[in-house]
């Protein structure tokens, strides 16, 4: 992954993003994209609960979805479950 790092804005909702030159892909982070569509209280609960309930999803996204470094709030760098866009709309549908 390259280090070019920035954030999308979706409706004031700011989501993490890497760009993969080897790819060349976007790889947004699955939680951010979870809170801007739900506003969820706490969105990384909310995708653990929805991957027990529909264990199909859960399958697809712990197969298809990497775990790609990221910046916190904080400004340390943490892997995060991340998404292309093709595997973000599976994930919305």
């Amino acid at each position: 992954m390259t280090k070019n790092k920035k954030l999308a804005i979706f409706e004031g909702k700011k989501i993490r993003r890497v760009w993969d030159e080897k790819e060349e892909v976007w790889y947004f982070s699955v939680v951010d994209v979870v809170f801007a569509l739900t506003e969820s209280a706490n969105s990384t609960d909310y995708l653990k609960k929805l991957r027990k309930r529909d264990t199909e999803l859960g399958n697809y996204i712990g197969t298809n979805c990497p775990h790609v470094e990221m910046s916190t709030k904080t400004g340390k760098n943490r892997k995060t479950l991340a998404g292309n866009p093709e595997q973000l709309f599976r994930i919305i549908q």
